[in-house]
């Protein structure tokens, strides 16, 4: 298994309107990075439905206390189960003007929406279904190069080898117990024994206890050889992964291990206990593709080339939206 290199496409014209409607912040990013990709700048709607209308999703209606009003959209995305009603509900109301576009599997109705993009995990196809092995994020080349170029001062500071942990949390499938904790720990204590210095970043769902394991263990380390983002700018989660020199990314988010296979670095995934089908079969795939490595207790010394679909992703969308147009009369270099 391969991974497509990036392929040039026109992008569709600077004015062009883009709203987004996104369950979670997972969602949030990957509309952010095939939006970033088409040099759109999205705007995210608000989504506030009633129980009873959120649990009738993807199938059921937009509430009618939460319908999005015009002037409608050029392009919509949706992403995220109670996404799909809204995104519906515009191309409909729109009178099939608006470009609809769902990133993720829609869980049904595909042929409602003008194109869908679903990981290959997923196991979707359809004549408007795109497939990819990696999901899109903003994580793009240049704002790496952008990080690297002009550091953080509390990045910069570190002394090198910088390893960088990148820290979920509990999901549906996976759960980070004692034992998950302790070798997280572990692996930050043997890291910096071994000379690296160690720059880690935790998300929304990261345990408290994990985050305090890692935090004592960075706060022994002594001056220049450990940061933790705090969520106050000095160091950022992108400019952790672009200062990375090796990556220790955990396996219950697709998000983050796509994002850390897109730096280039060598990456290492830590499995928490239970198993998800998902994450594995992308787990697999980035292995046998040579871009990242089971965590064996030490980081491993290997060159992977930078592996990202966003761009793959944002042709599709622009090649669909383009022909879009043309049906509907609409100069399409305009």
């Amino acid at each position: 298994m391969t991974f497509a290199p990036p392929e040039p496409f026109d992008p569709p014209p600077a004015e062009t309107r883009l709203w987004c409607f996104a369950a979670r912040r997972g969602n949030e990013v990957i509309c952010e990075g095939v939006a970033a990709a088409l040099g759109l700048a999205p705007a995210f709607r608000p989504m506030r439905p009633r129980p009873v209308f959120a649990a009738m999703a993807p199938w059921g209606p937009v509430d009618p206390k939460d319908r999005p009003a015009p002037p409608w959209p050029d392009i919509c995305f949706g992403s995220g189960r109670i996404a799909a009603p809204y995104l519906r509900h515009v191309k409909r109301a729109s009178g099939g003007r608006t470009f609809a576009v769902f990133l993720q599997s829609p869980g049904g109705g595909r042929s409602d929406f003008d194109l869908v993009w679903a990981p290959a995990h997923d196991m979707i196809s359809g004549p408007n279904v795109v497939t990819t092995v990696l999901s899109p994020h903003p994580i793009t080349q240049a704002r790496l190069a952008a990080a690297r170029a002009a550091p953080k001062a509390a990045l910069a500071a570190l002394a090198t080898p910088r390893a960088a942990f990148v820290l979920g949390g509990d999901s549906r499938r996976h759960r980070f117990t004692g034992a998950d904790i302790e070798a997280l720990a572990q692996a930050a204590r043997g890291a910096l024994s071994q000379g690296w210095s160690v720059m880690a970043t935790a998300s929304r769902r990261t345990p408290a206890a994990l985050v305090e394991a890692l935090r004592r263990e960075l706060a022994a380390a002594g001056p220049g050889r450990a940061a933790f983002d705090a969520g106050d700018g000095a160091t950022p989660y992108a400019d952790i992964l672009a200062m990375a020199d090796a990556i220790l990314v955990t396996a219950d988010s697709v998000n983050m291990m796509g994002e850390a296979a897109a730096t280039g670095a060598p990456v290492h995934v830590y499995e928490p206990s239970g198993r998800s089908r998902k994450t594995t079969a992308l787990l697999d795939a980035l292995v046998a593709q040579g871009s990242a490595r089971r965590w064996r207790g030490t980081f491993e010394d290997f060159r992977p080339e930078p592996a990202d679909a966003t761009a793959q992703i944002a042709a599709a969308v622009a090649r669909g939206y383009r022909a879009h147009r043309e049906r509907l009369g609409v100069d399409s270099s305009a």
